[in-house]
Formats: structure tokens, C-alpha cells, sequence
């Protein structure tokens, strides 16, 4: 057992061949990852209608808010691991492995215990209309109850990518994204349980994704190795962990609790084929950022190894190889979406109006993709280097505040499908201009203090 799963050594040899062996599992792990609600929203709109499609939508950033929290802290432990990694600290990255898997246990289970009463305040929160609140409402409860299992398989694979393991964690998405493709078609299809059976569907893969993430680190024979025995919080540890954790949490968390009000502002059109629309359209936009995500996921495990690898000038090499791979990616996803824009959206419904809505929506945001690139790099390449709390600030000033000022002001004035669905991009740009300043200052103030 002890091939299960191989870590990589990113301190030595070609810099591009590092990064984009790195990135390519881990970008097909986030594809299949992503295709657990798609899958429900393809099956939901196919087979059950544009009302369940719509109360989709309505629940991806309640959804998000809480995960991508928990992700943040993930993140954190994979700094610290990937930083111990390469510094040979294997006593310390051991510790780090028990202390983090006991965290997602832990805090996987109360939100699940605490989420489940709230779900009927957060959709009157966002003006979830009467007609999609039950479904809303049985997707949420049911989807709730599994984030103990979403939770551990993160940080499971967390720890696996942050010793350069991509491909374990993306075998093991394999076999559970196709488990919930077949489980959606015997629950919703077969069985007819609605919108009830997605969200069972995803539970009981994700379960099984946790389980197996979690085997695997048990099973291993390298340093990382989970010792159930050896489970427990080491305080010095879990500080490290949440102090770097906790503002990429924060940052995440509240971008995804802002992308509700922006979600509100869709709601407020009282237009089921707009709401539909919109969903269609944030799935297609999770697929489109997600290479340039695991571009900057990747620029972060490779920083921080190097770091602590004590080659600050290798790191700074490889945040500018991702920033030409991200730009190269993305212009091959703009050319996808702007040729098959209507081909793409048509696969979640065929109703003509969800049709033009949620085509409108791609083609307005198209010019704006590639600002992700060096939004996702930058920030990638500074929670590297220990940094987190600089591109949580940038973030929650440009897809917070000034997305939600934009929305404000110019819906006062104009309030249509495009001024309204322009409030993402325009937070893009800001965060690109700011995230440049801030990284080109760091670099600066980092080679004043190196020199002599």
C-alpha cells in the first residue's frame, strides 16, 4: 500500500514542467469536483424543470459561504505542510497532518449540527422567491448534513497536494464524480425524489471521497502519514494553521456571502427564467476559473517549498511562469465560451428564455476573463510566501465592497440584466489592479531588506 500516494520535490528542476504537471491533476480534480452540483443542475433541469434549476442557484453561495471558509483553512495547513516539506521537518509535518484532520473533524461536524435550522433565514436573506423556497429548502437541509464528509476530504487532499500529490486526490474525484452522476440518475430519475435526491446523491460521494482521501493518508508509508492514534490538537500548530487559515477563510467566505446579494439582485426581477439564467451561467463560470485557480493553487504549494526551501529567487520564477501559463489557458477557455456560449448553456435546459439569459450573461463577462489570471497567481504567490492577510484584504475590498457599491449605485440609475451581471467583472479589475501594486511593493520591500 505503500505506492498509493508519491510526493513531489519542487526545489530542483524545471520550473514549468513543475507547474504544469502540478496544475493539470489538479485542475481535472477541481473539474470533477465542480461536477457534483452541475451534475444536479444538468439532471434538475433536464428532468425535473427550470423551478428546481433556479432553486439551484439559489443555494450556491449559501453553499459556498460555508465551504469555502473551511477551504481557507485548508489552505492554511498546506502552507505549513508544503513549507515543512521543504524544509525536511518531518516531525513537525507528521504533527501538522493529526492536527489538521482533527480540525475538519471537528469543525465538519458543527456545521453540520448548527447549519440545518438556519437554511429558511439565509434564502429570505437573499429574497429567495415562495415558489423555489421548498425546494431551496430540501437541497440545503440534505446538503448541510454531509459537509462533515466535504470537510475531510479537503483537508485530505490538501495535505496531499501540498507535499506535490495531485494525482491521488483527483484519481479518488474520479470514481466519486461518476458514482454521483449515477446516483442522481437512480435517485432523481429513477426513484423521482426531486431536488431531495441530488443533494442525497452528492452526500453519500462526497462520503465516500472522504473516506478514501482519508485511507490513503493512513495507508501511506511517507512522512505524511495519518496516525489515528496520534490524533490530536497540538496548539501551537493549530495557531500557525488558523492565523494563516483564517484570512484566506474570512476573505473567501464573505466574496461567497457577497455573491448572494448579487444572487438578491437576480432574485429581485422575479423572473424564473432570469434566475435560471444566472444559475446556468455561474456553473459555466466555476468551470471557466478553474484552471486559472489551480494555476494559482499550484504557484502556492511551489512558493511556499521553495521558500522553505531557502531559494527565494526560484519562487519569484515560478509566480511569473504561472502568470504566462494562466494567460495561455485563458485564452483558449474565451475562445470556447464565445463560440459555443448557447451550445453550453442549452445542456442545463432547453426553455428559450434560460437559453438567451444565461447566453447574454457569458458573452458580457467574456472580455473580463483574463483578469482571474493574475488575480488567482498573485494571491496564490503571496499565501506562498506566508502572506495571506494582503490578498484577504484586496479581496474583500474588491468582490465585497466595491462590487456591492457598484451594484448599489448603478441599479439606482439603470437596472437591467447587464448592469447587473457586469458587477462581477468590475470587481475582477479591481482586484487585479490592486493585487499587482501590493505583490510588485512586497517584492521590493522583500529585495531592500536581502540586499546588504
Amino acid at each position: 500500500m505503500a505506492g498509493l500516494s508519491k510526493s513531489t520535490d519542487m526545489t530542483h528542476g524545471s520550473i514549468w514542467k513543475h507547474l504544469a504537471l502540478f496544475a493539470v491533476p489538479l485542475l481535472l480534480g477541481n473539474l470533477f469536483q465542480q461536477l457534483y452540483n452541475t451534475v444536479d443542475s444538468i439532471v434538475l433541469g433536464n428532468f425535473v424543470g427550470k423551478s428546481a434549476l433556479a432553486a439551484i442557484g439559489c443555494t450556491t453561495f449559501i453553499c459556498n459561504t460555508l465551504v469555502n471558509f473551511f477551504n481557507g483553512i485548508s489552505i492554511g495547513a498546506g502552507i505549513i505542510i508544503s513549507t515543512h516539506f521543504g524544509r525536511r521537518d518531518w516531525d513537525k509535518l507528521h504533527e501538522t497532518v493529526e492536527t489538521a484532520v482533527l480540525t475538519a473533524i471537528v469543525v465538519g461536524a458543527l456545521v453540520s449540527l448548527l447549519s440545518v435550522p438556519f437554511v429558511p433565514f439565509m434564502l429570505r436573506a437573499i429574497s429567495t422567491p415562495e415558489e423555489t423556497m421548498g425546494p431551496a429548502s430540501a437541497y440545503l437541509r440534505i446538503y448541510f448534513l454531509g459537509t462533515i464528509f466535504l470537510f475531510c476530504y479537503n483537508i485530505g487532499s490538501a495535505i496531499l497536494r501540498a507535499v506535490g500529490d495531485t494525482r491521488t486526490p483527483l484519481k479518488i474525484l474520479i470514481l466519486t464524480s461518476i458514482l454521483n452522476i449515477l446516483m442522481d440518475l437512480l435517485f432523481v430519475v429513477a426513484f423521482q425524489w426531486g431536488i431531495a435526491g441530488a443533494a442525497a446523491a452528492t452526500v453519500v460521494s462526497e462520503a465516500i471521497s472522504a473516506f478514501l482521501s482519508l485511507a490513503v493518508l493512513h495507508l501511506s508509508s511517507e512522512s505524511f502519514r495519518l496516525t489515528w492514534q496520534d490524533l490530536r490538537f497540538k496548539p501551537d500548530i493549530l495557531k500557525s494553521i488558523l492565523l494563516l487559515g483564517m484570512p484566506v477563510g474570512i476573505q473567501q467566505a464573505l466574496t461567497s456571502f457577497s455573491n448572494a446579494f448579487v444572487q438578491s439582485y437576480i432574485n429581485s426581477f422575479n423572473s424564473t427564467s432570469i434566475m435560471a439564467g444566472w444559475s446556468v451561467y455561474l456553473k459555466l463560470d466555476q468551470f471557466s476559473l478553474l484552471p486559472v485557480m489551480s494555476i494559482g493553487q499550484a504557484t502556492t504549494t511551489f512558493v511556499s517549498q521553495n521558500l522553505g526551501g531557502g531559494d527565494p529567487g526560484r519562487a519569484r520564477k515560478g509566480t511569473r511562469t504561472s502568470i504566462v501559463l494562466g494567460s495561455c489557458v485563458v485564452i483558449g477557455i474565451a475562445l470556447v465560451l464565445g463560440t459555443f456560449a448557447k451550445s453550453l448553456v442549452s445542456l442545463f435546459n432547453q426553455d428559450p428564455e434560460v437559453i438567451y439569459y444565461g447566453t447574454q450573461f457569458v458573452w458580457m463577462t467574456l472580455p473580463f476573463r483574463f483578469f482571474g489570471v493574475w488575480n488567482q497567481t498573485f494571491a496564490g504567490a503571496l499565501r506562498g510566501a506566508g502572506d495571506t492577510r494582503g490578498p484577504m484584504l484586496i479581496m474583500l475590498f474588491s468582490f465585497v465592497f466595491c462590487r456591492q457599491a457598484y451594484l448599489f449605485i448603478v441599479t439606482r440609475f439603470v437596472k437591467n440584466i447587464y448592469t447587473v451581471g457586469l458587477g462581477y467583472p468590475f470587481g475582477w479589475v479591481m482586484c487585479t489592479f490592486l493585487s499587482l501594486f501590493y505583490y510588485c511593493w512586497k517584492q521590493r520591500r522583500f529585495d531592500a531588506q536581502s540586499r546588504p
